[in-house]
């Protein structure tokens, strides 16, 4: 890559960076203009358009950048409470939960803009959480633990329950560290941890039980 391509790959990243520290700051991406994302970063407006053909074009590309993240942590999150749920399911969600303080603004922007803002961007975001549930429904079905489940729509269903679940909990986890600091706040993530495993537990105990009438 020469010097010119590799210059012109930051200033795009950097477009879509700003776009997500923006749309995560109390705002959402519709409310976002070109003037000023180009400002965050340093270009003039007309610069935006060497990169993206419009907010659009940058929304979709950002909507698969955060999804890939998303997508990496929830599969370390399934390899645990999936594989072995008696045995890993604290550890993997303790590190789930590590992931989403990590980098909360994937999380934060995926959450938000899936049920309001922009229609382009609600339905790209619709359309990769479906990719998710695709995704976890077909490693469900290599499970040994889920083989007495036989319709595919069934084991759909609990892959769609698994992924709303996950996000739900990327949402709250991130709302304790805004309302809380320090000892209050360790307190209140280890009730809330508590919360998850008893959820989980419920869970499976119920899948393991399952049978279609």
């Amino acid at each position: 890559m020469s010097i010119r391509d590799e210059r012109k790959q930051q200033s795009r990243q950097a477009l879509l960076t700003a776009a997500l520290g923006l749309s995560t700051s109390g705002r959402s991406f519709s409310n976002l203009s070109l003037r000023e994302l180009s400002r965050e970063v340093g270009l003039v407006p007309t610069a935006f358009y060497r990169h993206f053909q419009d907010l659009n074009a940058l929304g979709i590309e950002l909507v698969d950048q955060v999804a890939l993240n998303i997508k990496t942590v929830l599969y370390q999150l399934g390899q645990g409470y999936l594989a072995e749920p008696q045995d890993n399911t604290r550890q993997s969600i303790e590190r789930f939960f590590n992931a989403v303080s990590h980098d909360p603004l994937p999380w934060k922007f995926m959450i938000a803009e899936r049920w309001g803002g922009s229609s382009v961007i609600r339905q790209a975001i619709a359309r990769e959480v479906d990719f998710l549930i695709a995704d976890l429904g077909n490693a469900l079905t290599k499970m040994a633990s889920m083989k007495h489940i036989q319709q595919e729509q069934d084991l759909k269903v609990l892959a769609t329950i698994l992924i709303n679940i996950s996000l739900t909990w990327a949402m709250s986890w991130i709302n304790l560290q805004d309302q809380y600091q320090d000892d209050e706040l360790e307190r209140q993530q280890q009730v809330f941890i508590e919360q998850a495993l008893t959820q989980l537990r419920l869970m499976f105990r119920g899948i393991l039980n399952w049978q279609r009438k």
